[in-house]
Protein backbone atom coordinates (compact mmCIF):
# COMPACT_ATOMS: atom_id res chain seq x y z
CA UNK A 1 0.00 0.00 0.00
CA UNK A 2 1.25 3.17 -0.88
CA UNK A 3 2.49 5.98 2.14
CA UNK A 4 1.95 9.48 1.81
CA UNK A 5 5.32 11.32 3.08
CA UNK A 6 5.26 14.60 2.47
CA UNK A 7 4.27 17.96 0.58
CA UNK A 8 6.65 19.83 -1.67
CA UNK A 9 7.00 23.33 -1.46
CA UNK A 10 9.77 26.48 -3.14
CA UNK A 11 9.97 29.20 -0.88
CA UNK A 12 12.10 32.33 -1.38
CA UNK A 13 13.37 32.51 2.45
CA UNK A 14 14.13 29.86 4.17
CA UNK A 15 14.68 31.54 7.12
CA UNK A 16 11.07 33.19 6.93
CA UNK A 17 9.12 29.98 6.26
CA UNK A 18 11.23 28.01 8.72
CA UNK A 19 9.95 30.22 11.26
CA UNK A 20 6.25 30.62 10.16
CA UNK A 21 5.88 26.66 9.79
CA UNK A 22 7.39 26.35 13.32
CA UNK A 23 5.57 29.78 15.17
CA UNK A 24 2.11 28.33 13.40
CA UNK A 25 2.22 24.41 13.49
CA UNK A 26 4.89 23.57 15.85
CA UNK A 27 6.56 21.96 13.07
CA UNK A 28 10.79 21.26 13.48
CA UNK A 29 13.32 21.05 10.74
CA UNK A 30 13.65 17.14 10.81
CA UNK A 31 16.45 17.37 8.09
CA UNK A 32 18.14 20.12 6.31
CA UNK A 33 20.47 18.84 3.00
CA UNK A 34 21.99 21.19 1.08
CA UNK A 35 23.08 20.85 -2.33
CA UNK A 36 24.99 22.89 -4.97
CA UNK A 37 22.17 24.41 -6.69
CA UNK A 38 18.94 24.01 -3.74
CA UNK A 39 18.67 23.22 -0.53
CA UNK A 40 15.82 20.81 1.02
CA UNK A 41 14.51 21.46 4.27
CA UNK A 42 12.34 18.70 5.84
CA UNK A 43 9.48 19.49 8.78
CA UNK A 44 7.49 17.78 11.09
CA UNK A 45 6.62 17.54 14.16
CA UNK A 46 5.19 14.55 16.73
CA UNK A 47 1.49 14.35 16.06
CA UNK A 48 2.44 12.38 12.43
CA UNK A 49 5.44 11.46 10.11
CA UNK A 50 3.92 13.28 7.10
CA UNK A 51 6.28 16.06 6.36
CA UNK A 52 6.52 19.65 4.36
CA UNK A 53 9.59 19.50 2.27
CA UNK A 54 10.42 23.17 1.43
CA UNK A 55 12.51 23.38 -1.82
CA UNK A 56 15.00 26.87 -1.67
CA UNK A 57 16.80 26.98 -5.27
CA UNK A 58 19.39 29.34 -5.12
CA UNK A 59 19.86 32.51 -7.08
CA UNK A 60 16.37 32.56 -7.01
CA UNK A 61 15.28 36.21 -6.27
CA UNK A 62 11.57 36.46 -7.00
CA UNK A 63 8.48 35.42 -5.83
CA UNK A 64 7.66 31.78 -7.42
CA UNK A 65 4.55 32.18 -9.17
CA UNK A 66 1.82 29.86 -7.99
CA UNK A 67 -0.41 30.25 -10.92
CA UNK A 68 -3.98 29.20 -10.85
CA UNK A 69 -3.68 25.47 -10.19
CA UNK A 70 -2.26 25.17 -6.91
CA UNK A 71 -4.67 24.41 -4.13
CA UNK A 72 -4.10 24.16 -0.30
CA UNK A 73 -3.08 21.39 2.15
CA UNK A 74 -4.68 21.09 5.52
CA UNK A 75 -4.25 21.14 9.52
CA UNK A 76 -6.71 19.75 11.90
CA UNK A 77 -6.81 20.91 14.68
CA UNK A 78 -8.94 20.76 18.36
CA UNK A 79 -10.00 24.19 18.92
CA UNK A 80 -10.28 26.48 15.36
CA UNK A 81 -11.56 29.45 17.38
CA UNK A 82 -8.05 29.49 19.52
CA UNK A 83 -5.96 28.95 16.92
CA UNK A 84 -7.67 31.45 14.65
CA UNK A 85 -6.84 34.26 17.59
CA UNK A 86 -3.36 32.96 17.88
CA UNK A 87 -2.96 33.52 14.64
CA UNK A 88 -4.28 37.14 14.98
CA UNK A 89 -1.84 37.97 17.49
CA UNK A 90 0.86 36.31 15.84
CA UNK A 91 0.38 38.63 12.62
CA UNK A 92 -0.41 35.78 10.25
CA UNK A 93 -3.30 37.53 8.79
CA UNK A 94 -6.17 34.57 8.41
CA UNK A 95 -9.50 34.74 6.62
CA UNK A 96 -12.46 34.48 8.42
CA UNK A 97 -13.79 31.13 9.70
CA UNK A 98 -16.25 29.46 7.81
CA UNK A 99 -18.99 26.70 8.61
CA UNK A 100 -19.63 24.84 5.66
CA UNK A 101 -22.51 22.46 6.06
CA UNK A 102 -23.87 19.65 3.76
CA UNK A 103 -27.42 18.21 4.00
CA UNK A 104 -28.52 20.29 7.08
CA UNK A 105 -25.12 19.51 8.98
CA UNK A 106 -21.94 20.91 9.63
CA UNK A 107 -19.60 19.38 6.92
CA UNK A 108 -16.42 21.57 8.28
CA UNK A 109 -15.34 24.56 10.01
CA UNK A 110 -12.30 26.21 8.75
CA UNK A 111 -10.05 28.96 8.04
CA UNK A 112 -7.41 29.87 5.69
CA UNK A 113 -3.86 31.58 6.25
CA UNK A 114 -1.16 32.01 3.47
CA UNK A 115 2.61 31.20 4.16
CA UNK A 116 5.09 34.09 3.50
CA UNK A 117 5.23 32.37 -0.62
CA UNK A 118 1.35 32.58 -0.80
CA UNK A 119 0.63 29.06 -0.34
CA UNK A 120 -2.91 29.04 0.88
CA UNK A 121 -2.85 26.32 4.51
CA UNK A 122 -6.26 25.37 5.50
CA UNK A 123 -7.05 25.15 9.75
CA UNK A 124 -9.74 22.52 9.97
CA UNK A 125 -11.78 21.93 13.30
CA UNK A 126 -11.53 18.49 14.39
CA UNK A 127 -14.92 16.99 13.21
CA UNK A 128 -16.95 13.80 11.20
CA UNK A 129 -14.21 12.47 8.82
CA UNK A 130 -11.31 15.09 9.35
CA UNK A 131 -10.11 13.49 13.51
Amino acid sequence: MAKIIHTMLRVLDEERSVKLYKSAFDLDVAKRLDFDNFTLVYLRNDENDFEVELTINKGQETAYNLGNGYGHFAVVVDDLESEHRRFETSGFTPRKIVEFERDGALFAKFFFVKDPDGYEIEMMQRHGRYT
